[in-house]
């Protein structure tokens, strides 16, 4: 009768460590682990390197805006193992800069902005971290401390960056208390 129960209560010991395995897996992906979403998500964008590819702003659509009517182009380029840059020029202003990296074991995006002479803009570097929900074409990158005290107003702000390889786009979109802020569309082809 004895070795009976241990048939029985066998099974849902693995079921338990089972489970214990799945949450140790989503704690280490949360607490700074490299999740392997994240690294698709690179190694797809890493794809692009060498490319340039033209693109316009989307949102808002008003004629106040500083994007509106502008061609924007990104430049995939100076590609790593661990860091990925994107000059990004709106009209003739060359100014920015898109940066994907590894940090820490994550996926971080941030803007650096420049001056004319390559010195940094007071406002720079900001950005943040992936939030390990997303997948191969798409991640999404909340705020981070460094950012919401940089802009305090944009403490909300959550950049969600997707390949669309259903329509050959690459989309930028800028969320700020739940809302569109910025978003550009820019074709895949060269």
């Amino acid at each position: 009768m004895k070795f009976i129960h241990q048939l029985i209560t066998l099974p849902k010991l693995f079921l338990f460590a089972g489970f214990c395995c799945v949450l140790s897996t989503n704690a280490a992906s949360q607490s700074g682990k490299f999740v392997d979403s994240q690294r698709l998500f690179f190694e797809e964008f890493k794809q692009l390197c060498g490319r340039s590819f033209d693109g316009k702003s989307t949102f808002p659509s008003n004629k106040e805006d500083s994007f509106y009517g502008k061609k924007l182009v990104m430049e995939v380029r100076d590609c790593s193992s661990r860091e990925i840059k994107v000059p990004f020029s709106v009209g003739e202003d060359r100014s920015r800069t898109w940066i994907l990296s590894i940090n820490k074991g994550r996926l971080l995006f941030k803007h650096d902005h420049r001056h004319l002479d390559g010195t940094p803009d007071d406002l720079t570097m900001y950005g943040g971290y992936a939030d390990g929900k997303g997948g191969q074409y798409s991640q999404s990158f909340p705020a981070d401390d460094e950012t919401k005290i940089m802009v305090p107003k944009g403490k909300t702000n959550v950049w969600h960056l997707t390949i669309d390889i259903n329509n050959n786009e690459f989309i930028y979109y800028l969320e700020r208390h739940n809302k569109p802020r910025f978003k550009a569309v820019f074709k895949l082809t060269d």
